[in-house]
């Protein structure tokens, strides 16, 4: 065998020693796919004169479930525990912590099942560091606060995700001069496509130049690319297309798992984007992507008449805008019984003063709606909380309102003084973590005929306008489209299923421990 042949078994046999963490698969021997064979195999195996790596970047670019945690977590330990450097310095980054955590929580469990292992790594999980004794090296999860990073001496980088970057600082940091001192520093990236419509990321920056690499565009001899996917024109609906992608079909991943997220993904435009993404891992142009279809919502919209929920429990969700647009309220009341289902009273105000020039610049009837009372007006040319409040206060009276979920932006005062007069108010964040497991409740919801929309046109028009961002573990949060389009009584609306979620579940994923992350 020649030198490099001998490196690359070394490695190989070390993470073959590993077992398995998760489900079925859980202390079974980590017997590596060819695919990832192949990746261990170039980098390890293909050396300087010197005997020592010629790569000191390795750019694996793979969809979602195909095995990339478990890979990762194995290297970061062959890096710290066997790799022939004194006091290495491994860190494992992504653009949050608790993404960064994924990997380094596999490790543990790899080290957890390996008594001769156990002996020699010291785990501090309070500050997510795994020590190797013997050489006084470690493996250390950290995050996007780049300005806390310089003056590492990086042995070696297990970057998570790179599209999910907010920006290049924690890229630069780890991978520009940090591992000079080291004699095979290696930089080893393990990500899924972006949602990078306008092609600005460090992600897609990366993205292109491995592709660069591999079609001999660039000469860059100490870079490694591997991707696995298809071109962003190629027939998504095509199951040859799904195997091209995901070399793990067959193995860990079942064809039928993938027809199941086919058929979904065909429900919704969004659907459709997110199974492009993370599972043929397309790099998709489009900006965003429309939600549940308006079809979906015609298909749950009924009367809903007030005077017959009077007394009923139900949860509420507050947008408050800035002054000059709309504020919105909805009321959800849960169903009764099994048969029931949920039902919505939207409230809505525009000031009454600036009420036509709102028209005039959407391009929307408001005078039309106010006067069919689909929304209220209030006095003046701004928003008047005073009167929100008050009329919120009057509902209170109508209804059961266990709890009232906001947008703490511009709503503190708002929260606080409806607080002193016994309304619960919950803070609800706009963010995936806040926002997403409330929408794919609303989601199932509607698919499954479940919701009583109402009639009111113009939380339909809200609806149609909604758009949303699909993070890399399938997350959703809402953005509008152009600048007139409103969403603000489906933002509401979203805050309210939050609260009634955390009834239902007061140890919900996003209330205990966040969203799920694959």
């Amino acid at each position: 065998m020649t030198k490099g042949q001998l490196k690359a078994k070394k490695a190989i046999d070390f993470i073959q020693y590993l077992k398995h963490t998760k489900g079925i698969w859980k202390g079974v021997q980590f017997d590596l796919l060819d695919w990832q064979n192949e990746i261990i195999e170039n980098i390890y195996g293909t050396l300087k004169p010197d005997g020592n790596r010629l790569y000191n970047t390795a750019y694996v670019e793979l969809p979602k479930k195909n095995g990339k945690s478990e890979l990762g977590a194995a290297v970061a330990l062959n890096l710290t525990c066997a790799d022939d450097e004194w006091a290495a310095e491994v860190y494992g980054c992504a653009s949050e912590r608790q993404q960064a955590s994924i990997i380094f929580d596999v490790a543990v469990g790899m080290v957890d099942q390996e008594p001769e292992l156990r002996k020699v790594v010291k785990p501090i999980l309070s500050v997510k560091r795994l020590v190797y004794l013997p050489t006084k090296s470690f493996y250390q999860v950290c995050s996007s606060e780049a300005f806390s990073k310089h003056g590492l001496n990086v042995h070696a980088c297990i970057f998570d995700e790179l599209h999910a970057q907010p920006n290049r600082d924690l890229w630069d940091v780890m991978t520009k001069y940090a591992g000079d001192a080291r004699m095979q520093p290696l930089n080893f990236v393990m990500t899924t496509a972006g949602d990078d419509p306008d092609r600005s990321s460090i992600g897609w920056e990366i993205h292109q130049k491995s592709l660069d690499v591999i079609s001999g565009v660039k000469k860059i001899p100490n870079w490694y690319a591997k991707i696995y996917g298809v071109d962003e024109e190629a027939d998504w609906t095509d199951e040859a297309n799904w195997i091209k992608a995901n070399p793990s079909i067959g193995h860990n991943l079942r064809m039928e798992t993938f027809r199941a997220a086919f058929i979904e993904a065909q429900q919704s435009e969004a659907d459709e984007r997110s199974f492009r993404q993370l599972r043929l891992n397309q790099w998709v142009k489009t900006k965003a992507a429309k939600w549940v279809s308006l079809d979906v919502w015609d298909k749950n919209a009924g009367l809903v008449i007030p005077e017959q929920l009077k007394g009923r429990k139900c949860y509420g969700g507050l947008d408050l805008s800035s002054k000059r647009d709309i504020t919105a309220f909805v009321l959800i009341f849960p169903p009764e019984d099994e048969t029931g289902k949920y039902e919505i009273l939207p409230y809505m105000w525009i000031p009454e003063d600036n009420m036509k020039e709102r028209v005039r610049k959407d391009h929307v009837n408001y005078e039309e709606w106010v006067s069919n009372q689909y929304m209220k007006v209030t006095p003046g040319n701004v928003i008047d909380y005073k009167f929100i409040q008050k009329q919120i206060i009057e509902l209170r009276d109508q209804f059961e309102i266990l709890e009232i979920g906001y947008d703490p932006w511009n709503a503190q005062q708002t929260a606080t003084e409806l607080t002193d007069v016994g309304l619960e108010m919950v803070e609800v964040r706009q963010g995936y973590k806040s926002m997403s497991p409330p929408m794919r409740e609303m989601e199932a919801l509607m698919y499954g005929h479940k919701f009583n929309t109402g009639l009111n046109p113009v939380m339909r028009w809200m609806w149609g306008n909604m758009e949303v961002r699909i993070d890399e573990n399938d997350n959703v949060r809402p953005i509008k489209g152009k600048g007139t389009e409103r969403i603000d009584g489906i933002v509401a609306m979203i805050n309210a299923m939050n609260r009634v979620i955390a009834a239902v579940d007061p140890t919900s994923v996003y209330e205990d421990r966040g969203v799920i992350s694959f």
